[in-house]
């Protein structure tokens, strides 16, 4: 699914499985999860190796992936890249860094956040879109079935993944104010579309602004099969234009 929100010259890889024949982890991987519990070296190993094969994707040797500040995935150099995983779903996407400045991609379980967790992720204007139907069309009553609080939240995330590894600074869920726009409505009739209940875009216009990167970012958002999926990409030539 991540591979649908990217664009071409973006190697992506996916399971829904919760271990894979190919999780084998290097020992420097080893020793990051050597006390953690069987689910987290699950959503570990996983997660690295949808990244090995994002690799190949590129043409380039599997190599271990350690991580840095709060996580963030450290790949080889001249490659920029992101990972995701959630309960049923694990991703990574890769590039050449020549091709891609930045990238992030997040995934969650379609469903409502915790009670509690919106009021601390959204701003009260997001929470005024997003609690009535954005989409245009005959079919809003469907529109509830869409979690748009959990979109919002992985659609940050993702904004927060291409933000960091280029600034180096933290943005907090406040700090970037996004809009949604349903570019489908949910259950097309197109049987292709299999479990797809809606899919769009949205623009996170940053509050903590730098001048490494563009004042709004712009992404895609996807939901199926139980499944939402974000994605945000920079190109190295965003001044001249901010298309993915």
């Amino acid at each position: 699914m991540i591979e649908l929100l990217l664009p071409a010259d973006v190697s992506c890889a996916a399971t829904r499985a919760e271990s894979v024949p190919d999780g084998t982890l290097f020992p420097e991987e080893e020793a990051l999860i050597a006390k953690s519990v069987a689910k987290r070296r699950n959503d570990f190993a996983t997660a690295r190796a949808c990244a090995r094969r994002a690799m190949a994707g590129l043409g380039l040797p599997p190599v271990a992936v350690l991580h840095g500040h709060r996580g963030r995935p450290l790949w080889p150099e001249g490659i920029v890249g992101s990972l995701t995983h959630c309960d049923g779903y694990r991703a990574a996407a890769l590039a050449r860094a020549k091709d891609v400045l930045s990238l992030g991609i997040d995934a969650e379980p379609h469903a409502p956040l915790p009670s509690g967790v919106r009021e601390l992720v959204t701003l009260p204007a997001e929470r005024e879109r997003i609690g009535r139907p954005v989409a245009e069309g005959p079919d809003e009553d469907s529109m509830g079935e869409i979690h748009w609080d959990r979109v919002l939240f992985s659609a940050k995330e993702s904004v927060f993944k291409t933000w960091y590894p280029v600034t180096g600074l933290e943005l907090d869920f406040t700090e970037a104010d996004l809009t949604f726009h349903q570019i489908d409505g949910p259950g097309g009739d197109d049987g292709a579309r299999g479990g797809v209940a809606a899919e769009g875009t949205f623009a996170a216009r940053l509050l903590l602004t730098d001048p490494a990167l563009p004042t709004t970012l712009h992404g895609l958002w996807r939901i199926e099969d139980g499944i939402v999926a974000t994605a945000v990409l920079v190109r190295p030539d965003w001044r001249d234009s901010d298309a993915m």
